[in-house]
């Protein structure tokens, strides 16, 4: 009979496509932000099927935070959203720790009901400082700072793709009971494209195709990957900070989804060893006036000289942005030779061993691929840190750069002490954030057994910053 009287939003998937769709053609053609604003604002407003808004941001580390304010108080109030930045980790110290949260209101998604609840939407929030200016420690923010400052400037469109892999396993919670059997339980061993119709990996993936559909990912496609119970769903391009945003949300919707059904969906790099790490390919391209200026029909492999200056950046600064791309412990077990793994600071167009591929493109799809990225780094980190070298970084005098015998490192402790030692990485984040992303991965790393050793370590799961346990850290 309660259930009877409460009248929550909660629209078909078609529905919720054609909504979601909308917003993403307005990001596309930037309508003006005060315009957006005004539009969400009486659509909410309106909608009175609507009992909260959800405000989703990410930390330092790049770990998502969710939290629900009443429509009422938000449509009064979203001018001046406050919250205890101390209690994030990486943001801010106890003594200075007010901070206010923005709206990004183009960034706006209508979400499926029956997996986030009735009568909710999602829009993304920008970190804003106690002086009104964006906060440093808020790398999304200072991405989007950066890809507008770009697109005033040159009239250049940052645009990206990433090719996300993750584990399905047995189980709910299963990261955080890994210390009890040190074992993760496969759903799956069908391999590379195979499932049957109607397991348990098969109806995960396409469960989780029907929810990003609905919240217009626009999916290309989606299958069992190489290692037994690995899947991958990619969707299609888009600008760099919207393309941020999915990643979020896809980690998301996964972990969703495998939850309802009594499961866990991984983002570990290599949670199992001996077959294949997950990685996140990522893709990227930059656009001026509708037109791919990494395209070059002429051009190596297609590729335009600003396409080919681009990737040279990224192998001069390989190794001293390795740690903003492989942000845990456990990621440099994936850059193993053994398992196709982009260990090499090298560019080409075949081996799968390079951390830069150039893929087969044409006018529309060229683009750069940098396959050396995990899937738990920070999205906006990696979006950030590859668009920045690429563009503004600079090209060592080395012999064959593109072709040299240079690795990336094997362990967090070397990725450190090229991070910390690097000038670039201090142009890239500033001292201020640079030390403190520094310091978080350090104290990681201490928890942690210094030699990886040839199976995964209880303590690089449990102090893992996708998997943090805010109680178990803090009996240190």
């Amino acid at each position: 009979m309660q259930n009877e009287l409460r009248n929550f939003l909660a629209l078909s998937y078609e529905q919720l496509e054609e909504l979601n769709l909308k917003a993403k053609e307005q990001r596309k053609n930037r309508v003006a932000a005060h315009k957006v604003q005004e539009e969400r604002l009486k659509y909410l407003t309106d909608e009175k099927r609507i009992k909260a808004v959800t405000v989703l941001f990410s930390d330092l580390e790049g770990r998502l935070h969710m939290l629900d304010y009443d429509k009422k108080f938000l449509l009064k109030s979203f001018d001046n959203l406050t919250f205890d930045g101390s209690s994030i980790r990486g943001f801010t110290a106890q003594r200075e720790s007010d901070l206010r949260l923005g709206i990004d209101w183009s960034s706006f998604y209508w979400a499926p009901a029956d997996f986030f609840g009735g009568g909710k939407v999602l829009v993304f929030g920008e970190v804003i400082d106690k002086n009104g200016t964006p906060y440093t420690g808020d790398i999304r923010g200072m991405l989007k700072t950066f890809a507008n400052k770009l697109y005033d400037d040159e009239g250049y469109t940052l645009n990206a793709a990433n090719e996300i892999e993750g584990f399905l396993f047995k189980g709910p919670d299963a990261e955080r009971h890994y210390h009890e059997s040190l074992k993760f339980e496969y759903v799956n061993t069908g391999g590379y494209y195979h499932s049957l119709p109607g397991d348990l990996l098969r109806t995960f993936i396409d469960t989780t195709a029907e929810v990003q559909r609905a919240m217009g990912f626009q999916n290309e496609k989606d299958h069992p990957e190489v290692a037994p119970s690995q899947f991958e769903i990619n969707y299609s391009y888009g600008e760099v900070v919207q393309a941020a945003d999915q990643i979020q949300l896809y980690k998301l919707v996964c972990r969703e989804v495998a939850t309802r059904m009594g499961l866990t969906a991984s983002f570990l790099p290599k949670p199992v060893v001996g077959v294949n790490g997950s990685g996140m390919h990522t893709n990227v391209s930059i656009s001026k006036n509708s037109k791919n200026l990494f395209w070059d029909a002429k051009g190596e492999e297609k590729l335009s000289k600003l396409g080919w200056e681009f990737v040279d950046r990224i192998l001069t600064h390989g190794n001293d942005i390795c740690l903003l791309l492989n942000a845990s412990v456990n990621a440099y077990r994936r850059l193993d030779p053994h398992f196709e793994a982009p260990n090499q600071i090298k560019a080409s167009p075949t081996d799968r061993g390079s951390m830069v591929r150039i893929p087969i493109g044409n006018d529309k799809s060229m683009r750069v691929e940098v396959r050396s990225v995990s899937p738990d780094a920070s999205p906006y980190m990696v979006m950030y840190a590859v668009f920045k070298t690429g563009i503004e970084g600079d090209t060592a005098k080395i012999k064959n750069l593109r072709q040299a015998e240079r690795y990336l490192p094997d362990n967090i402790y070397d990725a450190l002490d090229n991070f910390r030692k690097a000038k670039w990485t201090s142009q890239l984040l500033g001292e201020d954030v640079k030390a403190r992303y520094g310091d978080l991965k350090q104290a990681a790393a201490d928890r942690c057994p210094r030699a990886l050793g040839t199976f995964v370590k209880a303590p690089e799961v449990q102090y893992h910053h996708e998997v943090y346990n805010q109680f178990l850290w803090n009996l240190f």
